[in-house]
């Protein structure tokens, strides 16, 4: 589909590589952009830069609740972009904090699935639209310094994959970003490589007019993609040994 005329929500909208994908949305042409967070009020800059076309809403992907009244009240979104996340960066054991992990579980899986049931009537009333979900190379092999939001974007991704295939009939397009380290949010203070936030909103957003389902954006992403296809293991244990490093 075209993003240029599209009808667009975005997800932590306020954060992360939230305000990319507005500005990127922005430049490509979309219609209406409808910007979500918790607190409508932090994206008043954000808005200010677009007010015609940007407009704040308040949404809470954790609460069912305000899914549903979202669902509702924008009955006319045909790309929705399930941005939002948190990420901790704790190791399974020696960090354990089951109540931090139950947060990232709740927003990067629960959170994410929430949205794609909700707007999948409203996409199909719309003509089909598109479904992007923010995901992230460690859905696919593990970094145990950061191995929780890991876990939790592997479901996501999973996730990702039996939405595609129910949404298939309705001519829904359900693209997958897996990025590496991005320069932006949780991961600012990282060290390189990384992929700046701008190339990753640009890949999405061209996977969309292009419906290609998964996305690497970034030199160390189609990197680590292609040794997973190669050599799984060995990436796995590569990943490992930064624990100790």
């Amino acid at each position: 589909m075209q993003v240029q005329g599209a009808i667009a929500l975005v997800t932590g909208a306020n954060g992360g590589i939230g305000q990319y994908y507005i500005q990127g949305l922005q430049q490509t042409g979309a219609a209406r952009i409808y910007a979500g967070a918790r607190n409508p009020d932090s994206l008043k800059d954000i808005a200010a830069a677009d007010p015609d076309r940007i407009i704040p809403i308040s949404l809470d992907i954790t609460d069912e609740a305000s899914v549903k009244e979202a669902a509702e009240a924008y009955s006319d979104v045909n790309l929705l972009i399930n941005n939002a996340g948190v990420g901790f960066n704790q190791r399974l054991v020696a960090d354990a904090n089951f109540d931090q992990m139950r947060v990232e579980i709740e927003v990067n899986y629960f959170g994410t699935l929430r949205m794609c049931l909700a707007f999948a009537p409203v996409l199909k009333a719309n003509g089909g639209g598109a479904i992007v979900n923010m995901l992230t190379m460690l859905a696919k092999v593990n970094f145990p310094l950061n191995a929780s939001y890991g876990a939790s974007k592997a479901a996501a991704l999973l996730a990702t994959q039996g939405i595609r295939a129910e949404l298939a009939s309705q001519k829904t397009l359900v693209v997958g970003v897996m990025p590496g380290t991005v320069d932006a949010g949780m991961s600012k203070h990282f060290p390189p490589p990384k992929v700046a936030p701008e190339e990753v909103v640009r890949a999405a957003l061209q996977a969309v007019v292009d419906e290609v389902e998964d996305v690497y954006p970034g030199e160390q992403a189609q990197k680590m993609q292609a040794q997973l296809l190669q050599d799984p293991k060995a990436i796995e244990k590569w990943m490992a040994e930064m624990v100790s490093t």
